[in-house]
């Protein structure tokens, strides 16, 4: 009798239906379908909200900054006058002419003046910051040059505005019209021009501040493999 005969089993460089799943093969083989492609960085795709809105926008909201900071100075000016203090003149005759002479030598009035226009403005200028960031919620140049400018205009609104409505400037009326040792208030005088820089320089770092602490950071790139087919969760390439 002769033994049955069997078939040989497979070579095993041939694959079958029935075996199990293998491990996707070396890299560096040829046979691997993501061999011999470089790793490149791929960003993602950019949005409304990551670039911003075009040059057209940006223009239009500079302009509305521009105009509401210059209607802000005309608040600055009222309240400048109203809380600035007061400088005392007294007016005299001297060989039948009138002169006028502060009544307080040693006073710090004149100096309260500029304090207080400066305090004022730099307040204004950290709170119009303020909006303009939570309405805008990033930076720009349009924006940031808006800022500046409107703050700059709006200090020399606020500044003439008060001049405009504080005391007359012709002393020697005034003390003649109040009469020989009466007490009146000088006109309003900001004897340093430097203030009026308080509220575009007090906006700006404000604003660059809050953009560079809470402003939108850019996205970070994904990778993507070229060449690559889809694969599977494990890495394997589908069919």
């Amino acid at each position: 009798m002769t033994a049955p005969l069997t078939p040989p089993p497979p070579p095993r460089d041939q694959s079958s239906p029935h075996d199990a799943w293998q491990p996707p093969g070396d890299p560096d083989s040829p046979s691997d379908p993501g061999a011999g492609h470089p790793v490149h960085a791929v960003p993602q795709e950019a949005s409304y909200g990551q670039d911003g809105p075009g040059i057209k926008t940006e223009l239009i909201e500079a302009v509305v900054v521009t105009v509401a900071s210059a209607v802000g100075g005309l608040l600055l000016g009222v309240l400048w006058w109203w809380l600035a203090p007061h400088v005392p003149l007294v007016g005299d005759v001297v060989d039948k002419s009138w002169v006028v002479y502060l009544k307080d030598s040693e006073g710090e009035q004149a100096v309260g003046v500029d304090g207080t226009f400066t305090l004022l403005a730099v307040a204004f200028g950290v709170v119009s910051a303020l909006v303009v960031f939570l309405l805008r919620r990033r930076g720009g140049v349009p924006l940031v040059a808006a800022l500046t400018l409107g703050g700059l205009l709006a200090s020399f609104i606020a500044w003439r505005l008060g001049l405009w409505f504080g005391p007359t400037k012709d002393v020697l009326a005034h003390a003649k019209a109040v009469g020989k040792g009466v007490t009146f208030s000088a006109p309003l005088k900001l004897g340093a021009k430097g203030a009026l820089l308080a509220w575009p320089v007090a906006a700006l770092v404000v604003h660059l501040g809050l953009t560079a602490l809470f402003g939108p950071r850019d996205p970070e790139p994904g990778y993507v493999q070229q060449g690559a087919g889809p694969t599977d969760g494990y890495g394997a390439p589908l069919a």
